[in-house]
């Protein structure tokens, strides 16, 4: 089933296409939000400190495949509005032949570097045994990411985004399942957790490639060798490497302040660890919700829908704002009990660690909601450069600070470092549009 996001109510349509992405997204956390609740539970905090590390280096390995999807999708979507099926159809031959090089030359890269991981995040010894363990396995399911995101964008660029949801919440219980099977029953422990993490994904990945070919013949192009033109490969890696830049520089610099917290010791990566899958599980909905948005703006600029663009922004500047405030007051105020699930109680220092870190993140949600709309309005509107630029004055001041301020104050210097690279970030960005308004329409054909 496809939508058309060129036609109906502005608020209305956005909203019911939003909705399925961000509840998948949701469901898709729950990988690795399972794995730490689970070994934090059970496992105890050095097996917990290995999988949030290992959480994070996922995160950025993926990344990079998720920024070529979410590249290749905003093409899809102005393909789409355009009507233009020969197109759409050579971008997704391009595309799909692209990614899975990246793919095979990632995970390559990922096995070959496996003990270099260790000296770059500042692993200690009392950790690195069992993230190794847990890494080995988990670098397995790089591909079934790469099939899921794929189809998943694809799907999403055409209007249909409950599908990808249908398979995520199936992937998604089978993953506590097997979690809870593997981990308790068969006392396999972090690989145990990592096991059940790949099974799903593949039962993902591989459900919604059969699905997505069978149900939309423009897929088919990807094995029917039709012609694919030099200018077609050079459209796609215009859009797709520099979303693949901006993902990928947003989660190097994470990874880089992952260094600098495993420094504090198992304590503090413990808590960082749990704290974290708790900030990105709240704001998520915002972020898939800029996603939404990109596509309704890319769309709608493929079909030249001057007004509906116009309307668009409006809607989704107010939705992220009132979602931000909402779920920052619920952070602050439930931090402790939310850093109790992941943490046995008698873990005092741990959870009082992780509740500072989520009260000065979950205060300034605004701040990262505004950005994933600037993220996604600059790559529907073709100038996926801007989103590069921004998320590099985000991360890099985040990364600086991080470094500049956990010697004087400690570890609350990294923490604070995260929300004031979101407010520079929105700052240049909101700044930008103001003062190149005319160019950048200009450059669009008309105006927002």
């Amino acid at each position: 089933m496809k939508k058309d996001l060129t036609q109906g109510p502005v608020m209305g349509s956005m909203l019911r296409f939003a909705v399925p992405m961000i509840l998948g997204n949701l469901l898709q956390q729950c990988y690795n939000i399972a794995d730490t609740l689970i070994v934090g539970q059970f496992l105890g905090k050095n097996a917990l400190a290995a999988v949030g590390s290992s959480f994070t280096l996922m995160t950025f390995l993926t990344s990079i495949l998720l920024g070529l999807c979410m590249g290749s999708g905003a093409l899809f979507s102005i393909r789409f509005g355009q009507r233009d099926e020969d197109g759409l159809q050579e971008s997704i031959r391009a595309s799909f032949l692209l990614i899975a090089v990246v793919t095979l030359l990632l995970n390559g890269l990922a096995f070959g570097c496996l003990n270099s991981i260790r000296f770059f995040l500042q692993v200690p010894d009392v950790v690195w045994d069992l993230m190794r363990n847990y890494l080995k396995v988990i670098f397995c399911g790089i591909a079934a990411t790469f099939t899921y995101n794929y189809f998943a964008f694809f799907l999403r660029a055409v209007g249909n985004s409950l599908v990808p949801l249908v398979f995520l919440a199936v992937s998604a219980l089978l993953n506590i399942v097997l979690d809870l099977w593997f981990v308790l029953g068969l006392k396999r422990g972090v690989t145990g957790a990592a096991e059940a993490t790949v099974i799903a994904q593949y039962v993902s990945g591989i459900g919604i490639a059969v699905y997505a070919l069978l149900r939309c013949p423009e897929l088919r192009a990807i094995y029917r060798g039709c012609r694919v033109r030099w200018a077609s490969v050079r459209e796609i890696t215009g859009f797709s490497i520099l979303t693949c830049v901006q993902q990928s520089v947003m989660n190097l610099g994470i990874l880089m302040v992952q260094g600098l917290v495993n420094s504090f010791g198992p304590t503090v990566m413990a808590a960082f660890a749990a704290a974290v899958k708790i900030d990105a599980f709240a704001y998520m909905p915002v972020q898939d919700f800029g996603n939404a948005f990109s596509t309704f703006i890319a769309q709608n600029y493929g079909a030249k829908k001057e007004a509906r663009i116009r309307a668009g922004l409006k809607s989704a500047v107010l939705v992220s704002v009132l979602f931000c405030v909402v779920v920052s007051g619920l952070v602050c105020a439930f931090a402790q009990a939310l850093m109790a699930l992941f943490v046995e109680a008698g873990e005092a220092e741990i959870i009082a660690e992780g509740v500072r870190y989520l009260r000065i993140e979950g205060a300034f949600y605004c701040g990262i909601g505004c950005l994933f709309l600037l993220y996604g309005l600059y790559r529907a509107l073709g100038k996926p450069g801007m989103s590069v630029v921004l998320t590099i004055i985000s991360l890099g001041t985040r990364v600086a600070l991080a470094y500049l301020l956990s010697g004087p104050v400690g570890v609350v210097g990294i923490w604070w470092s995260v929300p004031i690279g979101w407010g520079l970030a929105d700052l240049v960005g909101i700044l930008y549009y103001i003062f190149r308004k005319k160019k950048i329409l200009g450059e669009t054909q008309f105006q927002i």
